[in-house]
């Protein structure tokens, strides 16, 4: 058996095919919607038509499904198509569980849309186990992990609540937007799928939306998704794939360094006097510390979030007044962002006022940690 890559090869290997008409090394974009069909009725590859399948979806699907050390993936137009194609799966009847603390677009889909078609919604606290275990019920069909969670950074422990959702036949699913397969893979501790939403830290540059569902077994779930991915038809253009591919040739190295931009700006705000508290797995101060090395490998990621000494009107003037980090929302892009999160979520949120969501980027740490020096006043 050959000695299987690690993970920076792979990630530029599986995404580079050599054309085999000019010989160029970096796939070319394929735009056509259709493609000829043989006289036998055949067509070449098995691509029909490009909502079906498409050579630059095919690559890209093929990359994700090894990087998250799954069997199949089916690449969607965002992270909220896939999520909710994962969700359409389930039946009138079934149990669906959240986090308390999951994105809010996420809960919102889940009451407004699936609430109201027979699926049962419910939340709990998902880092305490015995909360879990408590409203998993008979007819939990799945439960949906977000660790680290968005914004507040807790972790849950992945292996733990998926053998308790196999006990009641569910399905375990892990949004593993944050912590990218570079520092964990959720189908190594027991979870069933994966979901990106790979606008973040796969296409790595704010400047291609994407998601993706990365699937532990080629079974029936596979077949449905596969399904609801061709007659749905909310999937990513061939050049979103080609630019989300060209992206996961640096992922490694971009996530690496940005993690540890993050963890020692995390360091230098636990600190400071403006500063309540910074919420990041990667402090030993992190409540949830042990979890988090425990099934992340290598870093704790490039997001964290603080929570100031002051109001939402201070927090909101906080972002202003810096100068390196861009206040805009989402994440994972080489620049650094900032954000007020309960003002974009909602006054029913569960984000403190004070709190402010970071994205941190490739620029030197040093100006980062300077900008947020002035800004605290």
């Amino acid at each position: 058996m050959e000695k299987p890559l690690h993970f920076p090869t792979l990630a530029i290997r599986s995404t580079l095919q050599t054309d085999e008409n000019t010989g160029a090394i970096v796939p070319p974009i394929t735009l056509s919607t259709t493609f000829e069909r043989g006289a036998d009725g055949s067509y070449k590859d098995a691509y029909v038509y490009s909502r079906e399948n498409n050579p630059n979806r095919q690559s890209l699907e093929n990359s994700l499904a090894q990087l998250e050390l799954g069997n199949r993936c089916f690449a969607f137009s965002s992270g909220m198509a896939a999520t909710t194609a994962l969700f359409q799966t389930l039946q009138p009847g079934d149990h669906l569980l959240l986090p308390h603390d999951v994105y809010y677009a996420t809960s919102a889909m889940a009451k407004t849309i699936f609430g109201n078609k027979g699926i049962e919604v419910g939340h709990t606290v998902m880092y305490d186990l015995a909360k879990v275990k408590k409203a998993i019920q008979p007819n939990t069909a799945l439960v949906w992990l977000e660790t680290p969670s968005n914004p507040q950074l807790n972790v849950s422990d992945i292996k733990k609540i998926a053998k308790l959702t196999h006990k009641v036949g569910g399905l375990c699913a892990v949004d593993n937007t944050w912590a990218t397969p570079v520092l964990q893979q959720p189908l190594l501790y027991g979870a069933d799928v994966v979901m990106h939403s790979t606008t973040k830290y796969f296409g790595g540059h704010s400047d291609v939306l994407g998601g993706c569902l990365v699937i532990k077994e080629d079974n029936q779930l596979a077949q449905d998704l596969k399904n609801i991915q061709k007659l749905t038809g909310g999937v990513p253009s061939p050049f979103e794939c080609w630019l989300t591919s060209r992206g996961i040739r640096t992922l490694y190295v971009r996530v690496l360094q940005q993690t540890k931009n993050a963890h020692q700006l995390a360091k230098y705000l636990e600190k400071h006097s403006h500063i309540e508290q910074v919420n990041y797995p990667g402090l030993k101060s992190h409540p949830h510390h042990k979890v988090a090395k425990k099934q992340m490998k290598g870093g704790y990621g490039a997001m964290l979030s603080v929570q100031v000494k002051g109001d939402a009107t201070y927090a909101m003037q906080l972002t202003g007044r810096l100068q390196l980090f861009t206040t805009a929302t989402s994440l994972g892009g080489v620049e650094s962002l900032v954000e007020h999160r309960k003002s974009i979520e909602g006054p029913d949120s569960p984000t403190p006022d004070n709190l402010l969501r970071i994205s941190v980027g490739l620029e030197h740490i040093e100006d980062l940690i300077a900008d947020w020096e002035q800004a605290l006043r």
